[in-house]
């Protein structure tokens, strides 16, 4: 992974980057696997650069640039995720319609449609991890038993505590599941959705490159690929973030999404073992980097954003599946020059009515409910009254992101266009996909 302590350009806390994926790193352009779809499945990808790229200058678009580049992606996202939806059997008819269906619809269609096609797959996702995961009923009766059991051991004194005797009671909140290591979960995961991910050297030639994500089977264009997992910061709670105002300095693992919710993570790592509460915490503050004299601009948020002590995530921990082998997605690499991304970044807002589901979503929200707010420039303030917290409504979600295929991937190393600021220095290994996209993100 790159040295990822340049990867994120920071304008206050409104500026840490965006992501997507692209194709392994190599001189030759990327190549489709081999197969009696490579000609037609090239030809549908130019069909829906080009479809795309038109669409983006409708007259309907947004004239702020921001949010003009925040619907040319959902367009986009609507092509891939739609056409993923049809399966092998799409053929180039199935192409021109969709296209014509963005041309047509609105842009919130297509948000609430992308949204849709995404939930689909993770559903499909979550089917084949309880598959893997779950016991038999036999397994259920004797684990409930088992503690049924412990519930009834007397209590253990102090004494016994600080000796070790006696083991240590199953906790009775967390669901049995097959005792397989994360390892062995990855390839029931692979054998059943034809991929799996692995985190290894990258194969990007620079010395910052470091570890990167690869896909480890086949997936079709419009797949979701990853999770980004970690603690979500919604922007009422940005001076929580360790290391606040400059959470950046000791910390590659953040990325936001266009609605200004920071992912932090680094708490995840590379996931574990168990399924086990998480709530995301880490032992000890991460504290900025900064040398030399401070800058004015320093000195004035030092006393405007001082970080705030505390821990505001939710009253109980949630219950989450820590060896999910997909929420990697902070794992990948931004392309090198003249290669063009292989995936991109998805919002996707997950519903918390999904109690089935809940347990594979990597991520836990900061703070007992939302707050509205209002950006002016790189600022967020506070506008109104505070919702309901997640917990009490049912219209409640999750606001996480996902990494979306833009082509067919085989067997290759998974890059993200980091689309960093062009507003100040960037890292020499930095080579931008597209110029004018990264100032209009961070317009």
């Amino acid at each position: 992974m790159e040295n990822k302590s340049d990867r994120y350009s920071y304008r206050g806390i409104g500026a840490i980057t965006d992501s997507g994926l692209s194709p392994r790193t190599h001189s030759a352009p990327p190549s489709f696997p081999c197969s009696d779809l490579m000609l037609p499945m090239a030809l549908f990808f130019k069909k829906f650069t080009e479809g795309a790229k038109i669409l983006a200058k409708r007259p309907s678009f947004s004239k702020d640039p921001r949010q003009l580049q925040f619907q040319a992606d959902i367009n986009r996202l609507f092509l891939y995720s739609s056409y993923n939806q049809l399966g092998k059997s799409a053929d180039e008819a199935n192409v021109e319609e969709i296209i014509e269906m963005a041309n047509k619809a609105s842009f919130a269609d297509q948000q609430m449609q992308v949204q849709e096609n995404v939930h689909s797959q993770i559903k499909a996702f979550c089917t084949f991890m309880d598959e893997i995961l779950l016991p038999n009923k036999k397994m259920v009766n004797d684990f409930s038993e088992l503690s049924r059991q412990t519930n009834t051991l007397p209590h253990r004194s102090g004494l016994s505590f600080a000796v070790g005797r006696s083991n240590t009671p199953i906790n009775p909140d967390v669901p049995q599941t097959r005792p397989l290591s994360q390892a062995e979960v990855s390839q029931k995961l692979k054998n059943q959705l034809g991929f799996t991910l692995d985190v290894k050297s990258s194969q990007i030639p620079h010395k910052d490159a470091g570890q990167g994500l690869f896909l480890d089977g086949a997936a079709d264009v419009g797949a979701v690929i990853a999770f980004y997992p970690g603690v979500v910061y919604s922007p009422a709670f940005y001076r929580y973030i360790p290391g606040y105002p400059k959470v950046d300095a000791q910390n590659p693992y953040l990325i936001t999404r266009y609605d200004g919710n920071v992912i932090n993570a680094q708490p995840w790592g590379s996931g574990g073992e168990v399924r086990e509460p998480w709530s995301g915490r880490i032992m000890g503050e991460i504290k900025p980097n900064v040398k030399g004299a401070e800058k004015g601009s320093e000195k004035f948020w030092k006393l405007l954003s001082k970080p705030l002590e505390g821990n505001k995530l939710g009253s109980k921990n949630e219950i989450l599946e820590r060896r999910n082998p997909l929420a990697l997605a902070h794992f990948a690499n931004h392309p090198p020059k003249g290669v063009q991304p292989n995936v991109m970044i998805c919002p996707y807002d997950f519903p918390l009515t999904e109690d089935n589901m809940r347990v594979y979503i990597p991520n836990v929200m900061f703070g007992n409910g939302e707050v509205n707010m209002r950006r002016f420039g790189s600022f967020w303030f506070k506008s109104g009254v505070s919702r309901k917290s997640a917990s009490s409504t049912n219209a409640a979600t999750l606001k996480t992101l996902v990494l979306v295929a833009t082509r067919a991937l085989e067997d290759e190393e998974v890059l993200l266009n980091y689309r960093l600021s062009n507003t100040k220095g960037r890292p020499q290994w930095y080579a931008p996909v597209d110029e004018e996209e990264d100032r209009r993100r961070w317009s």
